[in-house]
């Protein structure tokens, strides 16, 4: 029988990914049902922006949002920037670190009501954030009603060409487990065929440092 799915927003309140946002340390991992592991990189999250992020800096346009910002290295670069930039997560220890690094950035969901709703320059889904909820069209349809017209999405994707809806909880290594939720992979090809369901029109790919992104226009 499968276990009862948290909500997504709970399990990531979970304490081995508080913990390893606290201590800035993995390891961490999200396990999927029948054994697999995803590792999870606290160490580049918590540590500033690296060669792959700058690139993703340089294509931010306007204010930005950072959808599950994590311990908010994006948000705190963008405000160094001059951008106005907000960080959402749904982990308070994620909130408290992004502010304290010199972001800003709320505890709230992507799906509850958002500042500047239609009038975000850029979207943030970086770190494999396309997978929150385990929906990638309800995501997309999300962000394209949080962006400004003509404004953009950008999105990391998994570096191979992979499409699954999965359910998986996080994991220490050491015993330390939250609760299963719903989760979502894909590649470059899925995710431009998710998103002109979702109303976005243009695609563009690029890698950078073994990662993958794509930007997305309204």
């Amino acid at each position: 029988m499968t276990a009862q799915l948290a909500e997504p927003a709970l399990a990531w309140r979970a304490d081995p990914y508080s913990d390893a946002l606290r201590t800035g340390r993995g390891p961490l991992f999200l396990r999927r049902s029948d054994g697999w592991l995803l590792p999870l990189e606290v160490e580049r999250w918590c540590a500033g922006p690296d060669t792959a992020d700058a690139t993703v800096l340089a294509r931010c346009r306007g204010p930005v949002l950072d959808v599950g910002c994590g311990p908010g290295r994006l948000v705190a670069a963008l405000a160094r920037l001059g951008h106005a930039a907000l960080g959402v997560d749904v982990t308070p220890e994620a909130v408290a670190r992004t502010v304290r690094t010199g972001g800003s950035a709320l505890c709230r969901s992507v799906f509850d009501p958002l500042p500047r709703e239609g009038r975000w320059g850029t979207v943030l889904l970086i770190d494999g954030n396309i997978g929150i909820g385990g929906d990638p069209g309800a995501l997309l349809r999300r962000a394209a009603g949080l962006a400004a017209p003509g404004g953009s999405l950008l999105v990391e994707v998994a570096p191979v060409d992979v499409d699954e809806r999965v359910e998986v909880h996080v994991e220490d290594g050491h015993g330390g487990r939250g609760a299963p939720f719903p989760w979502a992979r894909l590649g470059a090809r899925a995710l431009r065929t998710e998103a002109a369901d979702a109303g976005w029109t243009r695609a563009v790919s690029w890698h950078a440092a073994g990662r993958t992104f794509v930007e997305l226009r309204r």
